[in-house]
């Protein structure tokens, strides 16, 4: 690990010698018994167009800080931020104004942020862990290497989540979004078809192991409007994961995803590709979360707002109790344009059956959810934002979980957590082979 600096700019001409030598020499670094960077033979044409595509998403920083665990932070001007490079953003002004923000229907409801136990106020960014960060007027873009690509199944899958294939028979209630492709998941969902215009969630934090490289265990909130069952489906994500094939460790980190083909073209993870514009000069979207939550000790959360400004139409992310993080632009989408129809929260696992077996990859703390607070993962205080831009909590919300000998959810609700539940489990198991 390095020490926290920071210089100006970069040029990534210094970084090609190293990269050359990793990518051609065949050597590697294994962390936590997992080889983090996948070795391939790398021809120098795709070798050029990995570079060309880095330098297309690298943009020029007006200071760069290194991190502490290893990730470096390029403080980007906010006009030359990767979002503004999309097609249907070439006229977009980034919205100064901040929105207005959703606020509860009853002003008798209790707060229950400011009851709950054992809140996690000393959550922080690595990165800038020793008060570090980005100048005003710039937003702290996590770089992507050649590593990074590498690990990734090919340059146009970096990024990507893969495109789900439709069940062969499910539940007619249930969402589409969370079957196929080897992907697992516990989730509470709303009914299809409600109007919808935002959600709110508190999510513990955990570090749950990957068993395998191209595996990843997530919680999120997704926002979701389209058809389920074809190829138009709209969906704006944000939470946190661990993933070793997209971050190259295995730390849970912040990330935010959108899509609006049912995963197929569009979309990324973070700011991987054109689209989601960045506001705060404070919060990097793909850095490390800490600390984490620990069995029968201290529990650690973050919250999640993602609700439609009812003036400009922009769908906006906030991280925390009063932060914007920023906003995915209406122009992006289809059905969401309009409005949400659907909104889910949960965990997701990707179980790839290797040797036949069910993947031992955790999901949340690795605990079933009957194993309660301290133990399970829980989601609390899930609300939903009306048209009104007004925020209640989520009712007749219906669960669903694929194998709950592997993984599985529990919800409930009280005074101080409001609707709520606890998921998760270990995966591989005895009952779950």
């Amino acid at each position: 690990m390095g020490t926290a600096g920071r210089k100006r700019g970069f040029t990534s001409a210094l970084l090609l010698p190293f990269f050359f030598l990793l990518v051609f020499s065949g050597q590697f670094i294994v962390v936590s018994g997992l080889n983090y960077t996948k070795y391939r033979q790398v021809g120098s044409l795709r070798f050029a167009r990995i570079q060309r595509h880095l330098e297309k998403i690298n943009k020029p920083a007006v200071l760069t800080i290194e991190s502490p665990d290893g990730d470096v932070i390029d403080c980007v001007h906010k006009r030359r931020q990767p979002a503004l490079d999309h097609p249907l953003l070439k006229n977009h002004k980034i919205q100064r104004v901040p929105p207005e923000r959703p606020k509860m229907k009853d002003d008798a409801v209790r707060d229950y942020n400011s009851t709950s136990p054992r809140r996690g106020e000393g959550l922080r960014q690595t990165w800038h862990q020793n008060g570090e960060g980005c100048p005003k007027g710039t937003v702290p873009i996590r770089r992507s290497t050649v590593n990074d690509v590498l690990r990734a199944k090919s340059l146009y899958e970096f990024g990507k989540k893969q495109s789900r294939s439709l069940p062969l028979a499910r539940r007619t209630d249930a969402p589409d979004i969370v079957s196929g492709n080897g992907h697992e998941h516990a989730i509470a969902y709303t009914g299809i078809s409600q109007e919808v215009y935002g959600a709110k969630a508190t999510i513990n934090v955990w570090d749950p192991s990957i068993q395998l490289l191209n595996e990843f265990s997530l919680s999120q909130i997704w926002v979701l409007s389209g058809s389920f069952d074809g190829s138009d489906l709209n969906s704006i994500e944000a939470g946190w994961q661990v993933s070793p094939e997209l971050y190259g460790d295995s730390r849970p980190r912040l990330f935010t995803y959108w899509t609006t083909d049912s995963y197929q073209a569009t979309g990324c993870y973070n700011l991987l590709c054109s689209g989601f514009v960045q506001t705060n000069s404070r919060i990097a979207i793909g850095a490390a979360i800490s600390p984490v939550s620990s069995l029968g000790s201290n529990q650690y959360d973050i919250t999640i707002l993602i609700w439609k400004d009812p003036k400009l139409g922009n769908w906006w992310m906030g991280f925390g109790d009063n932060t914007l993080v920023g906003y995915w632009p209406a122009e992006l989408f289809t059905h969401l344009a309009d409005r949400a129809t659907m909104v889910e929260w949960g965990g997701e696992v990707v179980n790839s059956r290797a040797n036949g077996e069910h993947t031992s990859t955790q999901m949340g703390s690795g605990h079933f959810a009957e194993d309660g607070f301290g133990k399970a993962s829980y989601f609390r205080n899930l609300e939903i934002v009306d048209s009104d831009n007004s925020l209640s909590s989520a009712q007749d919300i219906s669960t669903l979980a694929e194998n709950t000998n592997c993984y599985n959810i529990k919800s409930s609700y009280n005074n101080e957590w409001g609707t709520h539940f606890y998921y998760g489990g270990p995966g591989n198991n005895p009952l779950c082979p």
